[in-house]
Order: C-alpha cells, then structure tokens, then sequence
C-alpha cells in the first residue's frame, strides 16, 4: 500500500497550521483526495506531500504562491526540463534583482542612520562640554 498523509501528519512535518494547508489547496498547489463520509478527510499523496515541501522552499526564496505553482506544475509535467529550468532561472534573476535593490536601500538608511548617531553624538559631547565649563566657572 502507499503512503499517504493525514493534513495533521503534514502539519506537524513542516510545522504549519491545518489552515495553512487547506489554504494551499484552495490555491491549487495540493491536491489532496478525500476519503470518508463525505469526503470530509483529506489523504495527501506522497506528490502532495513533495509538493508542499517545494512550495515552502519557494516561499523562502521570495516567490509568489502563483509562481510557486507555475513552476511546480511544470515540473509535474512530461515535458524537457529546459524551459522548466529557464522559467526558474527568470523568476530566480527577478527576485535577485528586487532583493539587491532593497539591500542597497537598507544600506543607504543604515548609512543616514550612522551620520545622525555621529552627529547627535557629537552634539551630547559638546553640550556635556559647555555644562562642565559652566561648572568650572561657577566655582571659581
């Protein structure tokens, strides 16, 4: 007999919600078949079981649940990996390109941040500066 997974099993496996699931079967990503008075219980397929774990991959790397699935189903497919892997690639490259721009956004706040600190610390050293000139000269 095949394994199968219970939505629980596969829960507690990644560490996600039921509803998460559920919700990446309401996206198309699984495919679950139903079993039960009314089909009520969810059995997960090995494939699904594969599936979820790419499409949790995906998500680490940035992309989209439409992407995920775009290239996930390519891979379900019995065509040449080679568009597969170019539609990767470009979706790989766009991501890169967004994550570099936001990095040097991050670098350019950070930078802005350091000139304040300097410059604020600079103001405290003058100002304690001044107070212990007053000091001195109330006491002379």
């Amino acid at each position: 007999m095949a394994t199968t997974y219970t939505i629980s099993d596969l829960a507690r496996e990644f560490d996600l919600t039921t509803r998460a699931i559920r919700f990446y079967e309401d996206m198309g990503l699984l495919q679950p078949e139903r079993s039960g008075p009314g089909g009520r219980n969810r059995v997960y397929s090995p494939r699904d079981r594969t599936r979820l774990k790419l499409t949790l991959r995906a998500k680490r790397l940035g992309l989209s649940l439409s992407e995920a699935r775009d290239i996930i189903d390519m891979y379900d497919s019995p065509r040449d990996t080679g568009p597969q892997l170019k539609k990767f690639l470009a979706v790989l490259a766009q991501h890169r390109k967004q994550l570099e721009e936001q990095m040097a956004d991050l670098q350019a706040n950070l930078d802005e941040v350091k000139v304040h600190e300097r410059e604020a610390r600079a103001l405290l050293g003058k100002s304690e500066k001044d107070k212990e000139g007053g000091r001195r000269a109330r006491q002379a």
